[in-house]
């Protein structure tokens, strides 16, 4: 059916993404150092440019002046969580509404639907249609999270991104929300208000996102009170080795917590989702290649960095 080749290709795009970080994540990691001089160095300097941010692209080599000025503050990551929060909470309300109160989704994204092929289903779908509700406010909820913690939990350096990975960063979050309420058509509903069938795959994944939501919590928590005083004045901007929590396995919990959460939400969406699927393994290259770097960055400027930890996953990697 047209839905479904739609679905296909919204999968394929993100699988797209994720081969993309993973062959950046292969690059950095076995990819042969460039020669002095010549083109082989300007374009591994705007490779490593572009996939370091924050404390991994210090040191690194210098490019030309001008391309010095396409670098913003980390510190504008909290942009992203505040685009996620107004059009993510757009898409919640819109969809709250479509659905227990039986309006109509707004004109325009009616009209995306139909471009896409997701106004029409053969049979009703409401638990379906709950899930991506759900989905969509956890979506929401970890936006919030992350959005408050960036106001009044974490301490940035001076630290740069590139402007590239910031424009990827906005739009990466409009694209999640969306994702999800393209999982389900617009008009199957008919005007009936979606009848609410709690099943066992929303509870085991609401209980493992509230897991490592709380987690991620802690370990960002952590992280800023090495620049802290106990009374929370900030100290230095300096960076430290971090103890306590996941910190005692892996460089990067913070990022392995990100991973977690969104298979969680793969699991509210009732496991079979593909399409979502897709979105996790995105993540999950993509939150590697930045623990890999990070890992790399505490090796390399403290000698007494604990051996034992791995850079994303326990044990593992």
């Amino acid at each position: 059916s047209g839905a479904g080749a739609t679905l296909a290709m919204l999968a394929a795009a993100w699988a797209l993404l994720a081969a993309a970080f993973l062959a950046a994540l292969l690059l950095l990691r076995r990819g042969p150092a460039p020669r002095p001089g010549g083109v082989g160095l300007l374009i591994s300097g705007l490779f490593q440019d572009l996939v370091r941010y924050g404390k991994t692209k210090r040191g690194r080599g210098q490019l030309p002046g001008w391309l010095r000025l396409l670098q913003v503050p980390k510190r504008w990551f909290t942009h992203f969580y505040v685009v996620s929060v107004l059009w993510n909470g757009f898409l919640l309300i819109s969809l709250f509404q479509a659905e227990f109160l039986g309006k109509s989704l707004p004109s325009w994204i009616q009209d995306m639907h139909h471009a896409l092929g997701r106004d029409s289903q053969s049979k009703d779908v409401g638990n379906e249609h709950f899930s991506a509700l759900l989905v969509l406010l956890l979506v929401w909820l970890h936006s919030s999270r992350r959005l408050a913690e960036c106001l009044w939990t974490s301490v940035f350096s001076s630290g740069v991104i590139h402007i590239v990975q910031y424009c990827f960063g906005l739009g990466y979050y409009i694209a999640v929300g969306s994702t999800v309420l393209c999982q389900v058509p617009t008009n199957v509903r008919n005007g009936k208000k979606l009848s609410v069938q709690i099943c066992w795959y929303h509870i085991i994944g609401v209980v493992m996102y509230i897991w490592a939501s709380l987690h991620q919590h802690r370990c960002l928590v952590i992280l800023a009170n090495l620049r802290k005083s106990r009374s929370g004045k900030v100290l230095s901007l300096s960076h430290s080795v971090p103890f306590g929590d996941w910190f005692e396995s892996i460089s990067c919990p913070h990022y392995f917590a990100e991973l977690l959460i969104y298979i969680s939400m793969a699991i509210t969406l009732g496991i079979h989702n593909v399409t979502w699927w897709c979105v996790v393994m995105y993540v999950f290259f993509n939150q590697a290649l930045a623990a890999v770097l990070c890992h790399e960055f505490y090796q390399k400027n403290f000698s007494s960095y604990p051996k034992h930890r791995k850079a994303f996953i326990p044990l593992v990697f």
